[in-house]
This record gives structure tokens, sequence and C-alpha cells, in this order.
């Protein structure tokens, strides 16, 4: 009877937490974001997927086990039974795990395609990994330059209160046009780094002497951010990624202004 009280017990603890009012896990973020890019749709969307698909799971394999121990426990006389194999369950638990898989890899096949389609870009920006900042070039628009750390001095030394945005803030943020193809080209300048911006779907390593792609086709004007997923050396953590998505008029008249500046490691 021990066990059987502390099932419930665990059951009405985790249904308390089910129905708490969602006011209360405001400031939790369990889940990954939605993001703004066909890509991070369709990666989010799969994502989805498997996890019902692994509740489902779950549920049928516990309440099979949880009927079990409770039908079927000591307390109550029964014997186990005694049986080598069942022809038709060892079917089953090899058919039904194989139509599993095949559910989950049509999607994830197709995600994978689209996330490796970079054809027909309507621009193309390079972006090298430095120790520790990066630098994007535009390719089509011969415009380059660094981004780096501007969290003042005095917040990193806890010498002043930290704003929102700490170690998620740069002098210079990458620019782009709202529902325009961008081709990403990452590599690296030293050693292994890594590009991540979760609302874009992206996150690709910065590799020396190797050249890895991704595309995004940002929806919707705003500045989305991340930072170095790869531990890069000391200041690994001083590494953000602004990116900042404009119309195409504003991207156009960006262009423009900085045409004729010498962005030779350091902006001007």
């Amino acid at each position: 009877m021990d066990h059987v009280k502390r099932f419930f017990l665990v059951f009405f603890i985790l249904l308390n937490l089910l129905v708490t009012p969602r006011l209360a896990f405001a400031a939790w973020q369990t889940n990954m974001p939605i993001g703004v890019t066909p890509i991070s749709h369709a990666i989010y969307h799969l994502h989805m997927l498997v996890f019902w698909i692994c509740v489902g799971i779950a549920i049928v394999v516990f309440s099979i086990m949880i009927y079990s121990l409770i039908r079927h426990r000591k307390s109550r006389g029964v014997n186990a039974a005694e049986f080598h194999e069942h022809f038709f369950l060892e079917i089953a638990w090899a058919i039904v795990p194989f139509i599993i898989l095949i559910v989950i890899a049509t999607p994830a096949t197709k995600t994978l395609i689209q996330m490796n389609d970079n054809s027909d870009p309507a621009l193309t920006i390079k972006v090298t990994g430095y120790q520790w900042r990066w630098r994007y070039t535009y390719l089509d628009q011969g415009i380059d330059f660094f981004s780096n750390l501007s969290t003042p001095t005095q917040e990193l030394q806890n010498q002043a209160k930290k704003n929102p945005w700490y170690l998620l803030e740069v002098d210079h943020p990458l620019i782009v046009p709202i529902h325009k193809k961008i081709r990403f080209l990452f590599t690296s300048n030293d050693v292994i780094h890594s590009w991540w911006v979760p609302t874009l779907g992206i996150k690709r390593d910065t590799i020396p002497g190797f050249i890895n792609e991704a595309w995004a086709k940002i929806e919707s004007e705003g500045v989305y951010r991340g930072q170095c997923a790869e531990l890069c050396g000391t200041n690994h953590a001083f590494m953000p990624i602004v990116v900042k998505a404009v119309t195409e008029k504003d991207f156009n008249l960006w262009v423009k202004q900085q045409s004729g500046e010498l962005l030779n490691g350091t902006n001007t």
C-alpha cells in the first residue's frame, strides 16, 4: 500500500503543477523559440512533433507499467507468468518502433533539405570569427566591418548596474533586409567559434580553412540576438551577435551610407 500512496502523492503533485495558473510560470522558458524565419518554424514544428510522439509513448508505457505494478503486485498473491517468447509481441515491438522512426524521419529529412537549400540568395554575407569578435563582409555590397561587445567596462567589473542586454550588445550590429533570402558563409580566423541566433534558426561552427553555409529569410523587422556557442578562449562569453532586420528601403539607405567608408579592422 505504501507504493500506491506514493504514486498518488506524486500524481497529485504533478496535476497541481499542470493546473497552476500560467502566470506563475511567466518567467520560465522551457521550450525553444518559434523564431522569425521559415527554417526556425520548420525546426520548431519538427521539435514539437517529436515531443508529442515521445509524450504519447511515455503515456502508453507508463500506463501499462503502473497498471501492472498495481494489478499484479505481490501483496495480492499474484504469481508471475512464465513464458519464453510471444510471436505477435516480437513482431509488434519490431514493427511499431520502425513505423515511429519513419514518421519522424520523413519531416526531419524535409527540414534538413530545406536547411541546406542555399540557392538563389538576394544577399550573401561572410561571417568570420575572431578571438573575440565577429567580422561581417557583404560580398555584393563591398561592406566590411567588425562587431564588438559594447557592454560598458563598469558593468563588466560590477561597478555599475547591468542593463537588460548585458553581454548581448554590440557597437555595430549586422544589418539585413526582411523578406529577402540571405546566404551566410561561416569561417574563422583563428579557432573554432559558433554563430548562434536561436530566433533565426541558425547555429553554425566557424572553422579555420573551412566554409559552412546557412540561410535565412526574416519575416519581420526587429533586433535578434545570439552568442558564440563554442568555447573559444578566455573571452568566449564576450562574443554577442546582434542582427537588426529592417525594410528593404532602409537597408538600401544604410548601404549607401556605408559606401566610401574604409572598414579595415576598425569602424570609422
